[in-house]
Formats: structure tokens, C-alpha cells, sequence
């Protein structure tokens, strides 16, 4: 059954029938009649109803009206579509290009109008030594008259870092050419309100790329791994002039293989990025008195001096109220004059040590990391660096015949790294495994005791192949119901923060917070050690509540989940991106749409068929 539309009129009875809330979205808040009549070519009545077919009717007219014609011709079977395979294939093709970015010509336009840049003056700042992409921006700027590009010094300090907040602005990416034309390294951004390249989230979302054939994508993420890595020193938090000073969780290796698995690049590219994957090993997580401890594991540890910059006005009260009386300043202008420097406090420089080491680590914030971070080896960082090591192993035996040139007079075996990777799971297993409790906690090197808080980062060792087949038994039969709730697990158990202040922020990587990549990781983490039927479940729970969510409020895929309540409403820090839109999101979340397109690789066709029609978990576990 077809109907032949006229876009705008539909759109406004539907609207004004429907969405009593007036929020061009048509969702289960709203209480029209969730009845609506159309007519097929031959003038045959259909009805459709309910808020599932309602929200997909306005989303079909919603994308035809973008191609600017008058009627549009919509299939019945768009309407009544089941919902898996609708949300599976927008995220393939509609999400991932709504949130491609470049930093070129193009990608510029969309920079200089920018909602976080409140300068008159767009900056892009160009590393050191790279003259063909500081001379392809100057030529731009040329033409571009709110544009200033700014070639930054071959030392980065933290003391120039804080210069440019008085002129924040992008930091280039890779440039490729193609058909005699220069242009930017794709990327895919974590959002659609972003138009920078974040760290950990870019790794999460090239596995969704990988899954749906965006193989160029996923590879322009690579690419501009290797070009942060060798221009900036590190994987950039985000390619913005405030993030100079921290990375993100390494995740650099696992996108190698994984790309090796999916596609088939020459022994060239593997080696490239291989060279540059060690060299990100060395120069940024093994340099002794930075992020490697006396004890031979590793720490976050961001550099940088005083406030971090991108968070908003506010943000810190809870902290700055505690210093501002110290200088008679009211909150404001004690945040401002701290801000600038005109006040230093030693103690609260050392508090925002660990707060932006803590934003390092991608978990931003947690009460687990507070006040604490850069004095604790934690369980995340410390898997992560054994995969780390394990793949780097894998990849020399694998393609290098067990000899891989590093330098001209430095060959590395891969037993060297497994040799690595063994003294590393050895001191995790010593210093942060609690039998009594049965958790990896995070080690606090400066009191030399555990750091007792239950995170899901207690998994990553499953994800990583770090534990004993012991161990995986007692994080999955004794652990992982402490954090499972109806809809995944949370960041932290509840009793982890039963004794925070009620007044206390509440902090979005905590409980009852539900995240893509605490998800995805533990799914793998089960698959590693034959937990399939755990696997099943856990896929299920999480991929139940983003197709009850988009269907139930107009395709919304957002960034994370309240899982106390099966919601993507919080209120917590930040909101929730991914939620605000019109009529349709052409985005969703990037590793919220990556983790519905990897969960629906492992789950079992009898749990899709139910997933189809919404079922409950917790009727069917």
C-alpha cells in the first residue's frame, strides 16, 4: 500500500493532532488520539496508529521534506517496519553519515558555526612541521574571512595550553588527497551537536563502522589516530586547543585488528600503524614519573594547569565554594580570576590534577575518580595496556614473522611483549584483585591499598583475557548480578555511592547510569571465556531498551540511560545528548548506534524475533 503525500500539510495535521507537547516529536508523552488517516492512490482508507507508526509516518515525511519537493510517495511498509530492522538500518544509512565530519574546506563551514566557539574568530591551530596542511589552511583562511589559522610551537607546554583559552579554537587533522583534490580525513563524530574527533568513543564507534561496511570510515579513524599520535603526541581527548594535554583510553591496537579482520589492507598499512601504535606506547603510557608508576603499572595522569576549560559556568561549585571565601571573592569571580590565573591555590591545582586526569580516562565524572585519580593504577587503563601488549605480540608473530623493524636498530620479537604482558597481568592480578569480593578495584600506589569502589571496569580483565577462568567465574556468577539491572549494567553498584552526600553532584558514569562501552566490553569479555547464555542476556537487556526507547519516543537513540528507570531522561551533569531533535534524528549516538549494530551480531535469532516485538527481559531471564 503507497501513499502519495503532501509533505507540508501532513506533517502540520499530524503535528497538530498528535504532538500535544509541541515538540516535533511525536513520543508516548504525548495523548492525541494516536489514530490517523490516510488514503492510498485508489482513495482505500488506512489507519495508522499507535505511537510506533505515528513517529515513523512523521520521520518518512520528515526526510522526504529534505529533498525539497512537494509530495512525497511513502510505502505502508515503512510505517509498520519492525522495529529492529528500522533502527538497525537507519543507523547504517542515515546515522553514520549524518555524523561523518572532515576538517577541510568543507568541515570549516560547519566549525565556523560552531555553538561552542563564542569568539568572532574561528582559530584552527596547524601542528609543528606539517607545511602542506598549514599551507592548504592558510590559502583557506585567505578566502574565509571569520577563519585564523595558527601554526602552534614544536613544544607544546602545558603554560601554552593555557595561552589559548584566551583563543580556543580546532586542531587539524589528517588531509588526503584524492583525484588531484585535497581534502580532509573523514571522521565520525560521538554526536551530532560535536564537530571534534574524541578519543575512546572514535574506537567504540569504528566497530559499528567495521560491522556495517563503512570500511573507508573506519579507516579515516585510524588514520587520524596515527596523525594525533605523531603531530600532537598523543591520542587527543578531542582535536580541540583545550585537550592538548590528555589522551583518552588506548584503544589504537584493538582498531588495527579489528580492521584486519574486516577488510585487507597491504602489509604497509600494518606496519605504519603498528610502528605508530609502539610509539604511542612508549612515549605517552611508559614514561616513568608520568603515567608508569614505581610499581611498574600504569595511572591517568593529564597534564595541564588549573581549570579545565570545557566544562560549564558552574560546573564546579560544589569545589570552588569550598576556596572562594579564602580571597573574599564571591564564587563567580573566584571561578573567573582562578580561571585566569590572577589566583593560584596550590591545593585546588592539585585537585584539578586529578580531575582532568579522571577526563582522561573517558569516565567523566565519577565518585570513583574524584578528588583521586592520578594516585591510582586503575583496572581500566591497566587491561587496556595488556591488550595493548598482547596485540602488539600478535600482530609481529602474525604478519612479521616474529621480527618486526621498529627502527633501524631497534627489532622487536613478540615474545618481548609477551614477556610484557605477563609481568603486567601478574601485578593487576596481585595488587588489584579482591577475592573476598570478587571485583578488580583500582590499586592506590600513594597509600599502597586497594581503592575499595565497585566499577564495571572490574570487567575489562574478561574483555582483555587478563583473568583465570576462576576469576571469570566469580565476576560472572558472583559479581555481575551486584551491577545488572533490567535494561544492562551500570557504571557502579549502588553501594559503591551509598555514602556519598545527597547534595553531592551526580555524577553520569556512576550508578544507575547505563554506557555503550561498559556494555560492549563485557559482552566480549563473556564471549572470551564461553559465557554465551550470560552473553545472550546481557546483549538482550541492553539492546531491549534502545529499541523500547526509540520506539517509544520517535527514533531518539541518545548518549546514555538512566537504568533505575529504563530512560534516557537525566538530569544528571551534562544531560543527555542525542535527545534534542526535530521531527527526526539523523544521528542518533555514535557508540549507542554501535552497540545496537554489534549486540545484533551475537544475539540468537529466537532473542531478535523477541527483541522485534519488545518483550520484557525480565519476563524471559
Amino acid at each position: 500500500m503507497k501513499f502519495k503525500l503532501h509533505i507540508i500539510q501532513t506533517i502540520e495535521k499530524l503535528l497538530a493532532q498528535e504532538d500535544t507537547d509541541g515538540d516535533k516529536k511525536i513520543t508516548i508523552d504525548d495523548n492525541g488520539p494516536k489514530k490517523f488517516l490516510l488514503y492510498d492512490q485508489d482513495g482505500n482508507p488506512a489507519v495508522i496508529e499507535g505511537t510506533y507508526q505515528l513517529s515513523n509516518l512523521l520521520q518518512e515525511l520528515a526526510l522526504a521534506k529534505k529533498n525539497n519537493t512537494e509530495f512525497a510517495e511513502i510505502n505502508l511498509s515503512e510505517i509498520t517496519e519492525d522495529p529492529v530492522k528500522r533502527i538497525s538500518r537507519k543507523i547504517k544509512n542515515l546515522y553514520w553519515k549524518g555524523l561523518t565530519r572532515t576538517i577541510d574546506a568543507n568541515g570549516v563551514k560547519k566549525i565556523l558555526e560552531d555553538n561552542k566557539i563564542e569568539n568572532a574568530i574561528s582559530y584552527l591551530y596547524v601542528p609543528f612541521g606539517d607545511e602542506i596542511v598549514f599551507d592548504y589552511f592558510k590559502k583557506l583562511e585567505a578566502t574565509t574571512p571569520k577563519l585564523k589559522v595558527v601554526q602552534m610551537p614544536k613544544n607544546i607546554s602545558p603554560e601554552y595550553v593555557l595561552s589559548l583559552n584566551k583563543q580556543p579554537g580546532i586542531l587539524a587533522l589528517a588531509l588526503q588527497i584524492k583525484n588531484n583534490e585535497i581534502s580532509g580525513v573523514p571522521f565520525v563524530v560521538p554526536g551530532g551537536r560535536f564537530n571534534e574527533m574524541y578519543g575512546w568513543d572514535s574506537y567504540f564507534i569504528a566497530k559499528g563502522l567495521l560491522i556495517d561496511d563503512k570500511i573507508e570510515l573506519a579507516l579515516g579513524i585510524a588514520e587520524n589516530f596515527k596523525y594525533q599520535i605523531d603531530h600532537y603526541g598523543k591520542i587527543l581527548n578531542a582535536n580541540r586547543s583545550y585537550y592538548l594535554t590528555r589522551t583518552q583510553p588506548p584503544l589504537y591496537t584493538s582498531l588495527i585488528i579489528d580492521v584486519l579482520e574486516k577488510s585487507n589492507p597491504n602489509i604497509f598499512w600494518i606496519e605504519r600503524h603498528l610502528k605508530t601504535a609502539i610509539k604511542e606506547y612508549k612515549t605517552v603510557w611508559m614514561e616513568e614519573g608520568k603515567r608508569l608508576t614505581a610499581n611498574g603499572l600504569n595511572r591517568y595522569k593529564a597534564e595541564g594547569i588549573g581549570l579545565p576549560f570545557e566544562v560549564e559556568e558552574g560546573h564546579f561549585d560544589d569545589i570552588l565554594e569550598q576556596y572562594a571565601p579564602k580571597y573574599n571573592l564571591s564564587t563567580r569571580e573566584f571561578e573567573k580570576k582562578y580561571l585566569e590565573r590572577e589566583v593560584v591555590d596550590e591545593e585546588l591545582d592539585k585537585y584539578f590534577i586529578h580531575d582532568r586526569s579522571m577526563r582522561e580516562s573517558g569516565h567523566d565524572t565519577t565518585n570513583r575518580l574524584v578528588g583521586i585519580c592520578a594516585n591510582l593504577n586503575t583496572v581500566a587503563i591497566n587491561s587496556l595496556l595488556y591488550k595493548y601488549e598482547t596485540d602488539i605480540a600478535f600482530l609481529i608473530k602474525k604478519y612479521f614473522k616474529n621480527e618486526f623493524q621498529y627502527f633501524e636498530d631497534k627489532s622487536y620479537s613478540s615474545e618481548y611483549w609477551i614477556s610484557k604482558a605477563d609481568s603486567r597481568k601478574e601485578k593487576i592480578n596481585q595488587m588489584c584483585w579482591n577475592r573476598e569480593y570478587g571485583c578488580y578495584m583500582d590499586y592506590n600506589f600513594v597509600t599502597e591499598e586497594q581503592h575499595f569502589f565497585e566499577a564495571a571496569p572490574t570487567f575489562y580483565p574478561l574483555w582483555a583475557k587478563i583473568s583465570t577462568q576462576e576469576q571469570a567465574e566469580i565476576l560472572v556468577k558472583k559479581t555481575l548480578p551486584r551491577f545488572k539491572m533490567k535494561g544492562g549494567i551500570a557504571g557502579c553498584t549502588k553501594e559503591s555511592i551509598a555514602d556519598v552526600d545527597e547534595n553531592a553532584p551526580i555524577r553520569q558514569w556512576d550508578y544507575p547510569f547505563g554506557w555503550a562501552p561498559h556494555q560492549m566490553l563485557l559482552w566480549e569479555g563473556l564471549l572470551n571465556y564461553n559465557f554465551n547464555e550470560e552473553a545472550q542476556e546481557m546483549v538482550y537487556r541492553w539492546l531491549w531498551l534502545i529499541t523500547r526507547n526509540a520506539v517509544d519516543y520517535n527514533g531518539t537513540i541518545p548518549e546514555k540511560f538512566d537504568l533505575s528507570i529504563s530512560s534516557h531522561k537525566i538530569f544528571a551533569e551534562y544531560g543527555n545528548v542525542g535527545t534534542e531533535f526535530d521531527y527526526i534524528t539523523e544521528e542518533g549516538f555514535g557508540w549507542m548506534n554501535a552497540s545496537y549494530q554489534y549486540g545484533l551480531t551475537i544475539l540468537e535469532d529466537d532473542l531478535k524475533q523477541k527483541l522485534s516485538d519488545i518483550v520484557d527481559p525480565d519476563e524471559l531471564f
